[in-house]
């Protein structure tokens, strides 16, 4: 299994220069980095830096991030949706993560369902021949996230089997799963193909493997065994020197 760097947590004590942390993931010897919004930070910069490193980007967020539940937002996601198609081109990036936004007051599941499902349509069509998937992101509602409208694995991956096409797929976060108390097994079974990317940090605290009581190394290989391929973003909050959680995840 490969490891991306996702550059907002990691590396951030040691380098507040963004572009200084894509070369101490490259000697951290990490695969990737990644990150979260493009649009306060210096592409200029983090290009050069990629360039000279070598290293990909396995994915950041498309902007504008709007609750795609809400169908009075779809306009605006779909106009900048382009932009992002051009900087994850730009960048190298094959996959762009959004997610579904909060769970809305006053609409019914049913009615915000359909509004995300129609989005993510709507977008397929224009990443349709790009080579760019999007990845919709579940997150937990007990911890991080209360609100949010997708927590679960499974309805996510119901999601995007009713979307049906084969630019839309999921991230599937090993962290957020397991605040939700999900079997891995049980959620992504026959539907590893789904996944564009995952993240990963321990549970309870969300910082590097090994710290908290998640049986990670089983989660991942168990990815890796049922046929997942793609990279494995650590996602997570360092407790120490970066390079030092690093190398204890990696080893």
């Amino acid at each position: 299994m490969q490891y991306s760097a996702c550059l907002e947590w990691l590396f951030a004590a040691e380098a507040p220069d963004f572009a200084d942390r894509i070369r101490l993931a490259r000697k951290a010897g990490l695969s990737a980095v990644e990150f979260w919004l493009f649009g306060n930070k210096d592409i200029d910069a983090i290009e050069a830096a990629l360039k000279e490193t070598g290293l990909p980007v396995a994915g950041f967020c498309a902007e504008p991030m709007v609750p795609l539940t809400d169908p009075a937002q779809h306009e605006a996601f779909l106009a900048g949706l382009p932009g992002s198609i051009a900087v994850a081109k730009r960048l190298g990036a094959k996959v762009l993560i959004v997610q579904a936004g909060s769970d809305l007051p006053g609409r019914t599941r049913e009615e915000q369902r359909k509004a995300l499902v129609e989005a993510l349509k709507k977008a397929a069509d224009i990443l349709k021949g790009t080579g760019i998937v999007l990845a919709v992101e579940p997150l937990n509602t007990l911890v991080d996230h209360v609100g949010y409208f997708l927590p679960s694995t499974k309805e996510g991956l119901d999601i995007i089997d009713e979307v049906g096409r084969p630019e839309i797929k999921i991230l599937y976060d090993i962290y957020h799963s397991a605040v939700m108390d999900e079997d891995i097994a049980e959620v992504l079974a026959g539907r590893v193909d789904r996944i564009a990317h995952a993240h990963l940090a321990d549970a309870p605290g969300r910082h590097e493997p090994g710290t908290g009581k998640l049986d990670w190394q089983a989660r991942v290989a168990w990815l890796e065994a049922n046929g997942y391929k793609g990279l494995v973003g650590l996602e997570y909050k360092p407790t120490r020197d970066t390079v030092e959680s690093l190398a204890a995840v990696l080893a």
